[in-house]
């Protein structure tokens, strides 16, 4: 049951149930097929770097978790530790701190938080002493923000969010993410509803760092 919900997470229920409405575009002769569904979710996805005041909803946000941890991970370890904030005040306040540190963040146009103005993020770690935990929790965050996109919600991976907790005026806020003991933390990922409907043009892609070895 809960691959079905993954599935259904990350290919639309539309597209799994075979429902078709005559003005969807992926109606014709044919309902997309689930290859179709998930390699256009792969390649149309975009990082979103401003966003709607608007919350993600926690039963949204719930999807997506799942869509997380159901990632694979060596030998099923899943090191992960995922911790999603969307109290607004928490997430000013490490602005506030982020700001203070660098002041020229708050000159960006339309600047309301140092999270591209996401209403909710999710903070990505792992153990310190770990030989696989960083490449487990990259798949675990492909995983999220390719669901998010299959639901109509943006994202986009906050690396510098990283130093910014790791200051001194953060330390009350990461103390409240209950990391487990010995964890370090990787990323941020901010999630919420893109500012606008203007996708993102996809930077070109160098094709010649991936080939068939004979």
């Amino acid at each position: 049951m809960k691959i079905v919900r993954f599935i259904v997470a990350m290919l639309s229920v539309a597209a799994m149930t075979g429902c078709c409405d005559s003005n969807d575009k992926r109606c014709g002769d044919a309902v997309y097929s689930k290859q179709e569904a998930v390699i256009e979710n792969i390649l149309t996805r975009r990082s979103i770097r401003d966003y709607k005041e608007d919350p993600v909803s926690r039963e949204e946000m719930g999807k997506i978790l799942e869509c997380g941890i159901y990632a694979p991970s060596a030998m099923n370890m899943q090191p992960w530790a995922v911790r999603v904030v969307d109290n607004k005040e928490f997430l000013d306040d490490v602005t506030a701190i982020a700001v203070k540190h660098n002041p020229k963040l708050a000159e960006q146009p339309g600047f309301r938080n140092f999270f591209r103005n996401a209403p909710t993020v999710a903070f990505i770690a792992c153990p310190e002493e770990s030989y696989s935990g960083e490449y487990d929790c990259g798949l675990l965050s492909e995983n999220m923000m390719l669901a998010a996109s299959s639901m109509g919600i943006g994202s986009c991976c906050l690396g510098s969010v990283v130093p910014v907790m790791y200051y001194e005026e953060a330390k009350p806020y990461l103390e409240r993410l209950e990391l487990p003991e010995g964890y370090k933390l990787l990323v941020g990922i901010a999630f919420g509803y893109p500012a606008d409907d203007v996708v993102p043009t996809a930077p070109e892609r160098d094709a010649n760092k991936a080939y068939f070895v004979e």
